[in-house]
């Protein structure tokens, strides 16, 4: 499952593309593999839906920078799951202080997140004749959700492909380096331009603030999404 997109066949993706640093490096790689790349984004309540809003500029911005990337690009699709909104007691979807809970996983899990992305994901590229699926899931440098893991992705993946009953691939290129070599893996695949898109336009903080811009881009700069992308960065940077 630590297969990169770079060792993919060509023909269709479906990237898993929230607006966030990951899904974002996630979707340049798809879009410099595959020869048709979908989006699809998740409205499910989310304290930070500042980001689905970065999402439609980074759609734009990749295309204007990237014309060969821009002509592969295909339909965005963007699905309403209110339910998880209603069953999720966490800061994620709450106004709630972000804490520890007595289980050691921050409050802002929201459990089976990832689990129903990839259902949703899965059951969208059945109808659209797309059989992979691209996500920016990551066991690394991560706040210990399960649904990141690599053995619970594995374990989606056949269930899909059980109950769809085809073959389904999911991609998690990112999941097993840190946010330094994401950053790293960014300059790579779009150079700078890529970097400097990410930093201006993606949105990471769990706060949904963009009121503050670092270098590593906008956030409150404290939650944890904020303080685990700013480490990357300098790691990113120093190693340069």
């Amino acid at each position: 499952m630590s297969q990169t997109v770079e060792s993919a066949p060509s023909g269709a993706a479906l990237t898993l593309f929230s607006g966030g640093q990951d899904s974002t490096v996630c979707l340049a790689l798809a879009l410099s593999r595959f020869q048709r790349v979908e989006t699809i984004g998740f409205d499910y309540g989310q304290r930070h839906a500042v980001e689905l809003a970065q999402r439609a500029r980074i759609r734009e911005k990749i295309s204007a920078l990237f014309p060969d990337w821009g002509a592969r690009l295909g339909e965005d699709h963007r699905l309403a799951i209110p339910t998880l909104n209603e069953i999720s007691e966490t800061a994620l979807t709450r106004d709630a202080e972000i804490v520890l809970s007595a289980d050691g996983l921050p409050n802002t899990f929201v459990p089976g997140r990832n689990i129903l992305f990839l259902t949703f994901a899965a059951a969208l590229g059945y109808r659209r004749h797309i059989g992979t699926l691209v996500g920016g899931m990551c066991e690394t440098d991560y706040s210990g959700y399960p649904d990141c893991r690599e053995a619970t992705i594995k374990a989606t993946q056949q269930a899909l492909a059980l109950g769809l009953d085809r073959p389904i691939e999911i991609l998690t290129p990112l999941m097993h380096i840190d946010k330094a070599a994401t950053w790293r893996l960014a300059e790579q695949i779009g150079g700078e331009a890529l970097v400097a898109l990410i930093v201006e336009e993606s949105h990471t903080c769990y706060l949904g603030d963009r009121s503050k811009r670092f270098a590593w881009g906008h956030g409150c700069g404290e939650c944890p999404a904020c303080k685990l992308r700013a480490a990357g960065w300098e790691r990113y940077r120093a190693g340069r």
